[in-house]
């Protein structure tokens, strides 16, 4: 398998020379591990995926801590609750930067088990699924452009994007080892992985008898990915009560499989829909999921377009983590059904993202940003409506552009 520069590498870089623990959390196969034993110096890896070294740990933490070299990696830590509380006394003991790397396929900030929080201790780093940019092998700079400012019209700079083309980026996802493969043999791995996340990663990160249930709940997920969440009518359909419902989603959050996007508001106004917006994380799981194929494109345009949306609020997401991670996702949509797809925010400065598929965009097309626009005032900074085309050019009072997708991996 190919190996590919991240950009996030260079954030655990600066936190491992201040903070005495640095944790890498991210989806199972998004890297972290090919990322972690690429640090200098080099630390020792250990992994809890191993039987015996898990059974050690969980037997006798605090001699599995005092055992550890003065540098090492622990990978899959959400599989060893128990060793929390004794790596928190052994760095209390000796606060030198840059001893552990931790990784996890669980998000542990949302894990009820984490009640030590290391706070102070510990600087955790999110890395995502490869995004577009990443496997393209170019810095990926299209958020920080927008952020400052520097996306300007122009005529015709970019090559457009065909449309099978873009479809097949979407149905690739931005798993390491799906991309490197054929559609056909991709799809048969996120099946394997989803496999194996059901049967072993769900039953470590919650007390969930039912897995066929969650793997159910994942599939009507992957239909509604960029919908707004309803999860009365999951429960409906599933014939679950609404409390198991929202557990089970709760459980998806933790293993980075779902996103749910929450609304902006700046005024609690009644002309505001309060529902989150979920999405599928990877796009190319949902497409598995949904059996869409790139071939697809044509006859499934409406289908297409969601997992469109959702391929590029992930591309934002991780990009702003190497950009600027303190920066907060939304979604707006009014009583009007005026919509933007993405609102981000950093403090009150706000920006809009809305995404279309279609190879033109029109001033129409901008409605939404200008609603958004409106409700912001001064804080608002700009944006974009990106879409399948080859040209950059202002909608309206030019605060807003239109933006060719392919920008999100040629900058």
């Amino acid at each position: 398998m190919k190996l590919y520069d991240r950009p996030l590498a260079a954030s655990v870089r600066t936190a491992l020379r201040d903070t005495p623990v640095v944790c890498l959390l991210g989806p199972r196969q998004s890297g972290k591990t090919t990322l972690a034993r690429t640090l200098e110096p080099r630390y020792t890896y250990i992994t809890f995926d191993d039987a015996a070294t898990l059974a050690f740990a969980q037997a006798d933490p605090t001699g599995f801590v005092a055992a550890l070299p003065p540098r090492a990696i622990l990978d899959e830590i959400q599989r060893v609750p128990e060793l929390m509380s004794t790596l928190k006394l052994a760095v209390d003991r000796d606060r030198r930067p840059g001893r552990f790397v931790l990784t996890a396929s669980a998000n542990l900030l949302l894990l009820p088990w984490l009640g030590d929080s290391m706070a102070g201790r510990m600087e955790v780093v999110q890395l995502q699924p490869l995004t577009a940019a990443e496997q393209a092998r170019v810095p990926g700079r299209f958020l920080a452009a927008l952020l400052g400012g520097r996306l300007k019209p122009v005529v015709a700079p970019t090559a457009p994007e065909a449309p099978l083309p873009l479809a097949g980026r979407i149905v690739a996802g931005g798993f390491p080892e799906a991309v490197a493969r054929s559609p056909v043999r991709a799809r048969a791995w996120h099946r394997e992985y989803l496999r194996l996340l059901l049967e072993r990663d769900v039953r470590d990160v919650a007390r969930v008898r039912d897995t066929t249930a969650v793997g159910r709940l994942l599939e009507m997920l992957a239909l509604r990915t960029a919908q707004l969440l309803n999860v009365t009518n999951l429960g409906n359909e599933l014939d679950l009560r609404r409390e198991t419902v929202e557990h089970y989603l709760t459980v998806c959050e933790r293993l980075y499989l779902v996103r749910r996007l929450p609304p902006w508001h700046r005024n609690q106004t009644s002309r505001l829909i309060k529902s989150p917006k979920v999405h599928v994380v990877d796009s190319g799981l949902a497409a598995t999921l949904t059996g869409l194929t790139a071939s697809d494109w044509s006859t499934q345009r409406e289908r297409f377009g969601q997992l469109l949306e959702s391929f590029v609020v992930q591309q934002l997401v991780a990009q702003a983590g190497w950009t600027d991670p303190d920066l907060r996702f939304w979604h707006y949509r009014d009583k009007d059904q005026v919509e933007v797809d993405l609102v981000i925010a950093r403090g009150r400065q706000t920006w809009g993202v809305e995404v279309k598929a279609a190879l033109t965009a029109t001033p129409t097309d901008g409605a939404g940003l200008r609603r958004l626009a409106d409700q912001c005032g001064a804080d608002y900074q700009g944006g974009v409506v990106l879409y399948a085309g080859d040209s950059a050019f202002a909608l309206g009072d030019g605060r807003n552009l239109a933006v060719p997708l392919a920008r999100l991996w040629d900058m």
